[in-house]
């Protein structure tokens, strides 16, 4: 609770939606906007375990092209607008074996979760905010987009490279409009995706957990820090990036990931 208090109220009378907001980086990121008085919308699949701060919940698959507009749609007439956009949903359920095992249906199933369902929403909001001239979106892509991982993550890292590609695009076109919009890249993060993740490698190549978590970090060349980090460290930079203490920033590609990426 102390914590909380701490955190000054900066985003009040915003409105923020924040995709896949129920679990993990989506979550804390959620709770982090609320904290900094943002009045907060998350969609998912499943209804919150732990709603502490109220965030109005609607169920929803938004990697369905049919489910956006209606959406998007019900959101624009309860709250009129939308200030903050958090596009945080994204994953992978393909298998883990390089390209050879990935089949067309893998494929179109990664590019709709991890990109083309971050566009739709984009367009379906953006119109709102275009014609205040004001607005931020925030794609949460991956590492992998710039780091990827063959064995396990092909086409996700693929979809994630093309997330960021896309969301340093739409800087470029609205950014002098009024819109900021930016990419974070996690590294790992101790969710319970990254758990289950990491599980489903154990008893594929039939080690440890620990041993698995091992060799992903090594592929990555190592986490200087030592640690993966925690939905808190992530939200903690989309909360900063979202304030007006970000104003002139757009168009980046931050990437949190304790040190791995070996490139400047």
């Amino acid at each position: 609770m102390e914590n909380k208090e701490q955190i000054t109220p900066e985003l009040a009378g915003k409105i923020a939606l924040v995709t896949g907001g129920t679990k993990g980086i989506g979550k804390a990121t959620a709770d982090r906007l609320a904290q900094a008085g943002a009045t907060v919308i998350i969609t998912a699949r499943n209804e919150p375990a732990d709603n502490e701060y109220g965030h109005h919940f609607i169920k929803a698959d938004l990697a369905i092209a049919e489910e956006t507009t209606p959406v998007i749609t019900g959101i624009l007439e309860k709250f009129g607008t939308v200030d903050i956009l958090i596009n945080n949903m994204g994953g992978s359920n393909s298998p883990s074996g390089g390209f050879s095992v990935l089949t067309d249906e893998h494929w179109e199933n990664d590019l709709h979760l991890n990109l083309l369902a971050p566009v739709r929403i984009d367009r379906a909001i953006l119109p709102t905010m275009l014609e205040k001239k004001s607005g931020v979106i925030i794609h949460i892509s991956s590492l992998t987009g710039v780091l990827p991982m063959w064995e396990s993550l092909g086409a996700y890292a693929v979809a994630k490279a093309a997330l960021i590609n896309y969301s340093k695009s739409l800087s470029k076109e609205v950014t002098p409009k009024g819109i900021r919009v930016m990419t974070v890249s996690p590294g790992m993060v101790k969710t319970e995706t990254m758990e289950g993740y990491l599980q489903s490698l154990a008893e594929g190549a039939g080690i440890t957990i620990e041993e698995s978590t091992q060799n992903v970090m090594n592929s990555l060349g190592g986490i200087p820090m030592g640690r993966m980090a925690s939905p808190e460290d992530v939200a903690e930079i989309v909360g900063f990036l979202v304030s007006p203490r970000a104003s002139y920033l757009s168009g980046a590609n931050y990437i949190i990931d304790g040190g791995s990426n070996p490139t400047v």
